[in-house]
């Protein structure tokens, strides 16, 4: 039998173990049930964006921008033809509105596009905030999600974990760098809470600011109220946990931009698996296995280096009659 171990058969043994530890971590995470998450406050602050009510007048981009400092933009706000494109938000424009062929809702049939509103959705339980892994990113007594740039090592490990994709990092400033996104227009170093600028200029109500509790009785209020007009959901009400944001609609989130989302938020399932990980020792039992398939590979590939040839190991070199070796 060929005692050699050439490198394919290392990668496989080196796969087997790692599926063996990831399976023990996953197990682990999975047997641990996710810390329940508190109840949210009721000092959270909110929005509700009602699309059946917004006309795309960008009335919110522009205040965004003066608010934030933002750079100007190269067109207009009152600029429409943007509309045409779909965009994100960027570590330029923390608030973007989008254009979607269709009337806002059943009873709106003389109205030919839809208009919807994204930004940072400040999640009740956010993904950023527990993926930052020296705490830049911190949720607020008033619900806001903020930024602290001073301590921020531009890992961008919050760009991975938003279930939004909210985040952008200013890849055009390579000495001081920072992870941009709405921040609930709230001025903590004045004592000043949340109190967005889009939301105060917005000359149809689409935006509504207000307690989050209150907003979402609005919400259902309305939904209850004219049933012909809205989707029978609050969207940020139980996807990814809730949201600060709220939505109503009157097509399905998917056909105005917003994404379709598990009510369970993706920081409960991760932490799980990491509290797994390192309460049953897998990262060290992982470590000793590798080290262990190391040294059963050299004794594999190099059998013959603690053998003579006739099969005794270290067997002492034959002597002549009078002592030399012969």
């Amino acid at each position: 039998m060929d005692r050699k171990l050439n490198r394919r058969a290392l990668l496989k043994l080196g796969i087997a173990a790692t599926a063996a530890v990831s399976t023990s971590a996953m197990a682990a995470g999975e047997s641990q049930s996710p810390e329940e998450n508190p109840a949210p406050s009721p000092d959270y602050m909110g929005v509700l964006v009602d699309t059946t009510l917004c006309i795309g007048c960008r009335k919110c981009e522009e205040a965004c921008n003066r608010r934030n400092h933002l750079p100007r933009t190269a067109e207009s706000f009152s600029d429409r033809d943007v509309l045409r494109t779909f965009r994100r938000p960027t570590e330029s424009a923390f608030t973007v509105v989008n254009q979607f062929p269709g009337s806002p809702s059943p009873d709106q049939s003389g109205v030919s596009q839809t208009y919807a509103k994204v930004q940072c959705m400040h999640c009740l339980y956010p993904s950023c905030v527990s993926a930052c892994i020296v705490g830049a990113l911190t949720k607020s007594s008033d619900g806001a999600v903020v930024y602290n740039p001073t301590i921020c090592i531009g890992c961008r490990y919050c760009q991975v974990a938003c279930p939004f994709e909210i985040p952008a990092y200013e890849f055009n400033e390579p000495l001081k760098p920072r992870v941009r996104k709405c921040e609930f227009c709230a001025d903590r170093v004045k004592g000043t809470g949340a109190n967005p600028a889009c939301a105060a200029s917005c000359p149809t109500e689409a935006l509504v600011f207000g307690r989050r509790a209150e907003l979402l009785a609005m919400s259902k209020d309305r939904l209850k109220r004219r049933p012909d007009r809205y989707v029978n959901h609050v969207y940020g009400e139980t996807e990814v946990g809730g949201t600060s944001w709220l939505y109503l609609t009157g097509r399905p989130v998917e056909e105005v931009g917003l994404l379709k989302l598990p009510n369970v938020a993706p920081r409960e399932r991760t932490e799980a698996i990491q509290h797994g990980i390192f309460r049953y020792g897998v990262i060290p039992i992982a470590f000793f296995a590798l080290l262990d398939g190391i040294m059963w590979y050299n004794q594999r590939k190099h059998p013959d280096d603690h053998q003579a040839p006739g099969g005794a190991k270290d067997a002492p070199a034959a002597r002549g009659p009078k002592g030399g070796v012969e």
